[in-house]
């Protein structure tokens, strides 16, 4: 009996309890949250620079290994941004791939999770990508994967870096 009971209380003797419901009309629903605006890298000369932080071959020797860490490059390079607001893939693969293409990419508010798909020389080269970008910096990891005649003959990982600097230069 009792719990027929309180399936019959009225409603507006449960929107004055603590059990308020919202249709009630004692508190307003809340204002929906602006749209944040994308996050967009712009198209421009950058200044990129590649840090390895790993080198590995089938036959890479400690001495190698260590020589190779203290590689640092720079490159003064025009980017331009494709229609989903993604870099040239190219100027992100720099030296380690070319020709290269987007084989999946995930770019949401300032981060980027992509994987390339380049040729590199006599075979191909994939390359993670992760990091966070603004529309003038990047900060960037990336692991590259160099295979010839289907088996992996090199590994390498980078920390990239990037500033906007300003427009490119005019041709001609």
């Amino acid at each position: 009996m009792r719990k027929t009971w309180h399936a019959a209380l009225p409603l507006t003797l449960i929107c004055g309890s603590t059990l308020g419901l919202a249709g009630c009309g004692s508190d307003p629903a809340p204002a929906p949250k602006a749209e944040e605006a994308p996050v967009l890298m712009q198209a421009g000369q950058w200044t990129l620079t590649r840090k390895t932080t790993g080198y590995n071959t089938p036959t890479v020797t400690p001495a190698q290994y260590q020589e190779a860490l203290k590689q640092v490059g720079e490159d003064k390079i025009c980017i331009a941004i494709d229609q989903d607001g993604l870099p040239d893939p190219d100027a992100i693969a720099g030296k380690e791939g070319s020709d290269c293409s987007y084989k999946d990419k995930m770019a949401r508010k300032g981060r980027l999770i992509a994987t390339l798909s380049c040729k590199a020389g006599a075979g191909t080269s994939d390359i993670t990508v992760e990091g966070n970008y603004t529309a003038d910096t990047l900060t960037l990891g990336t692991t590259m994967t160099k295979t010839e005649g289907g088996k992996p003959v090199l590994r390498t990982t980078h920390d990239l870096t990037g500033t906007r600097t300003g427009d490119c230069a005019k041709a001609g």
